[in-house]
């Protein structure tokens, strides 16, 4: 039993890893340039201060998941990393929530605020920071699941079921 729980566990780790840096790289790989009026701009995911944070998120649950892997599951660090993976999934959840409200004004604007949307002038950054923010939304679903697992694989012991 505790050999699956731990493979359950490396497996949603596995899984996690590569959502991050998935959404990481792509975020990073993202840029495009359009002509305005005989004026040439361009959209990279280094002109945004929140894309930016989306980025350093992203690789710090990269490099999070990356340590943790390789730790022994019979170490007295697990208690600390149940603790851990909660701020991780923090941190995912708070950048994605930015990025998703930067996206949304770049793909619709704000009349209100007179914000022109931008997506028509550069598909292919609008296309990658889709894709980013998909990547980054299946991260925070497996530390969610992750965290709920560690949370039963912890207090299992202090429940006994009887029969």
């Amino acid at each position: 039993m505790a050999k699956t729980k731990r493979i359950i566990t490396i497996l949603l780790r596995l899984l996690a890893l590569g959502a991050t840096l998935s959404a990481t790289v792509v975020m990073v790989t993202s840029h495009d340039s359009a002509d305005v009026l005989n004026l040439k701009f361009s959209a990279k995911y280094s002109n945004s201060p929140t894309f930016k944070y989306y980025v350093i998120a992203e690789a710090i649950a990269t490099g999070y998941s990356l340590i943790v892997l390789f730790l022994s599951s019979k170490s007295l660090v697990w208690r600390l990393i149940v603790i851990l993976d909660v701020v991780i999934a923090m941190l995912l959840t708070s950048s994605i929530s930015a990025v998703l409200a930067i996206a949304q004004i770049g793909k619709k604007g704000n009349s209100h605020a007179g914000w022109l949307p931008i997506c028509g002038q550069v598909p292919k950054f609008c296309d990658h920071v889709t894709g980013a923010l998909i990547a980054g939304f299946v991260a925070a679903i497996v530390y969610l699941v992750l965290n709920l697992y560690s949370l039963y694989a912890v207090l299992s012991p202090l429940f006994p079921v009887k029969p």
